[in-house]
């Protein structure tokens, strides 16, 4: 008999023990993924039965709010004012798909919870609200981006370089977050449908491609290239290299030619301006793979950069080992192609951590969340995501950016009074090469930057160039943001910009 009690006192005790750890399981350890799951009742019945806070931009616009839908399941329905104009940033939420963007970053506070007691009647019966999101975004320079790029696919990134803020991040495609508010579930599954297919270029529209797509930076990788030097080898800047249309490459029989076949060589105060490819290949290869590699890691490569928005994606540059039987692959990505891919909100950092100088602030689109009352949950802090220079280092690739502009490849896209720093990039791109990915990046006032600026647009022709294609547009941002910055309108600030 007392065999079996002790047998029976075993069992019990191991299913108190089941029980005990099971219950630390949901209420510690599962806890968080349970609060937020949909198939929580609780959960399902906040996020349906309650309106979700407000998505503000900077000058007090409403991106996205809730407005009754006459609907008695779903008795709030989310609208987005600006359309397609803020899409790929705030994204969208629906009773039949998981929040987007913002939408989805910040889904906790947008979604209605308890909100603390003042009274005791609240303390018995706690009140259910939402907070609100501020967002750093610009309308404005929304619009401008919108209007200069035109239709065409690509993507373009304002920056405040002294705190990070995304001032505008504007990508085509985009898509029209309306139909997918639907309280049709056959509406919301064909508008998701649309928006996931790729278009002629292979890009969703989903995808926001200013963060979700990398492309070769060309000549724009050459402000690297130039950084690795300045930190890693000073003497190199002073070397003057041959005045060649090619430069022979090692282990190779390929000559990597100038764009045009011209000549061009000098130093680096010489070959930055006119973006000489042989004399930079050249510089890539006297730096040698662990310092390029370093110093591109240094300004973000290979890591996800911090920006409080989902699914943004690396960029990329081979790693030193790589490049141990490659030495032709090397030349090439010095000057930014071979594999070196970027984003464009990356080349908005670069830009950024130059004229911040040498400081790379972490990118952020929250400026401030605020309670139903108005009281401030929480506001963003400035924070440094990379230090990839010493202000006086930075300093030595200022003026060099400036004459990109005054006498170099930039040259007469900018009005000297703007005083711009940039660089240009055109990469060739696609099996034949009959395509370019044309970049600029900048920023401005040289002297004492407020605004930096990246603009791709790939898939152009194979006449097209950075300085062409995407100057004009990089001139219409920086020219709207400054107007911004002045209290002025930021369309209408030139004939060249359309609006």
């Amino acid at each position: 008999m007392s065999r079996r009690l002790s047998i029976l006192a075993t069992i019990i005790l191991l299913l108190f023990v089941i029980v005990a750890v099971q219950s630390v399981n949901i209420q510690f350890f599962r806890a968080a993924a349970l609060d937020k799951s949909p198939l929580n009742p609780r959960v399902n019945s906040t996020s349906t039965q309650y309106p979700r806070g407000e998505i503000v931009a900077s000058d007090g616009t409403i991106l996205a709010q809730s407005i009754p839908s006459g609907d008695s399941t779903y008795p709030y329905k989310r609208i987005y004012p600006l359309g397609s104009l803020t899409a790929g940033i705030v994204g969208f939420t629906s009773p039949y798909t998981e929040p987007w963007g913002i939408e989805n970053e910040y889904d906790s506070y947008l979604t209605a919870h308890a909100q603390p007691a003042t009274s005791l009647a609240q303390l018995l019966a706690p009140t259910s609200a939402a907070d609100s999101v501020n967002l750093t975004i610009q309308t404005a320079e929304q619009k401008v981006a919108r209007n200069a790029m035109g239709g065409q696919d690509g993507a373009a990134v304002v920056l405040d370089p002294h705190t990070g803020a995304v001032l505008a991040m504007y990508s085509n495609p985009t898509y029209n977050p309306t139909p997918l508010t639907s309280l049709d579930p056959t509406a919301v599954a064909a508008a998701y449908k649309k928006i996931t297919t790729p278009d002629s270029h292979g890009f969703p529209p989903l995808g926001l491609v200013a963060t979700q797509q990398t492309f070769p930076p060309g000549s724009t990788f050459k402000v690297i290239t130039t950084a690795a030097a300045v930190v890693g080898n000073p003497a190199l800047l002073t070397k003057s290299y041959p005045d060649k249309a090619f430069a022979k490459l090692p282990h190779s029989n390929k000559l990597l030619y100038n764009d045009g076949g011209s000549k061009c060589g000098g130093t680096v105060a010489v070959m930055l301006p006119e973006s000489c490819d042989p004399g930079y290949a050249l510089l890539g290869l006297d730096l040698g793979a662990d310092l390029m590699s370093a110093t591109a890691d240094s300004f973000g490569y290979n890591q996800v950069p911090p920006l409080d928005l989902p699914n943004v994606v690396p960029s990329y540059f081979p790693t030193a080992a790589s490049f141990s039987s490659n030495l032709p692959g090397l030349a090439y990505s010095a000057i930014g192609q071979e594999n070196v891919r970027a984003t464009a909100l990356q080349n908005a950092l670069v830009a950024a951590a130059v004229a911040n100088g040498g400081v790379m602030m972490t990118p952020h689109l929250m400026s401030s969340i605020t309670s139903p009352d108005g009281s401030t949950v929480k506001r963003y802090g400035d924070t440094v995501w990379q230090t990839p220079l010493t202000a006086s280092q930075a300093a030595q690739i200022v003026p060099l950016m400036e004459n990109v502009v005054k006498d170099g490849t930039a040259y007469g896209i900018f009005p000297a009074d703007l005083d711009v720093a940039a660089k240009t990039g055109t990469a060739q791109t696609g099996n034949s090469k009959k395509n370019t990915d044309d970049w600029m990046i900048a920023f401005a006032p040289a002297t004492d930057p407020t605004v930096a600026v990246a603009v791709v647009m790939p898939f152009q022709s194979v006449s097209a160039y950075g300085a062409t294609v995407a100057g004009p547009i990089v001139k219409c941002l920086i020219e709207g943001e400054l107007a911004l910055q002045a209290g002025l309108p930021a369309s209408g600030t030139s004939t060249t910009c359309p609006s």
